[in-house]
């Protein structure tokens, strides 16, 4: 039964740093198999105020969604031989990726869920720097790591709320109407 909690600290810590060294450190390179996670879902999630088209699609295409479940089924996939020894880890393991993916696709989808249930994946997003929050489902690496920094509800997003507005010529918009 330790082997559960070990999982759920392993699939956060995993989370974390692959979405830190490869999906933005590698996927900043053009050339990288990682560079869909930059350039392609980063792009449109600021695009689009948090929402991201792919993920309204079916999970198997050649977009950021797609991909996201080929690196999530190769890392599954990667610690199925410990399965013999470690069935609780690897159970748990699994059933974080599948959370991951889920929670991943819905934030994308429904973005007032993911304010009120992932505010650090919006904040990782939406904030003004978007090298913080790595954590997706829950963030205690972020907090771990110091990373973590708060943008939700904070006085930074309601100026940067009202200089958009401005910009796109219509009146601010209160916390509450956002």
């Amino acid at each position: 039964m330790l082997g559960i909690p070990l999982g759920l600290l392993a699939a956060n810590a995993t989370e974390w740093a692959v979405h830190k060294y490869l999906l933005h450190g590698q996927g900043r390179h053009k050339s990288s198999v990682w560079a869909f996670h930059w350039h392609e879902h980063h792009r449109n999630v600021r695009k689009h105020g948090h929402y991201d088209e792919d993920y309204a699609t079916h999970p198997f295409r050649a977009n950021g969604q797609g991909k996201e479940v080929v690196a999530l089924a190769l890392g599954a996939a990667a610690v199925a031989p410990l399965f013999p020894v470690a069935p609780f880890f690897v159970g748990t393991v699994w059933w974080s990726a599948a959370n991951y993916y889920v929670k991943h696709r819905r934030s994308h989808l429904d973005i007032e869920w993911a304010k009120e249930h992932l505010p650090w994946h919006y904040d990782h997003h939406m904030g003004p720097n978007q090298n913080a929050n790595w954590c997706v489902t829950h963030p205690f690496f972020d907090h771990v790591m110091g990373t973590r920094e708060p943008y939700l509800g904070t006085e930074r997003e309601q100026r940067d709320r009202d200089r958009r507005a401005a910009r796109d010529g219509g009146a601010a918009l209160s916390p509450a109407a956002a």
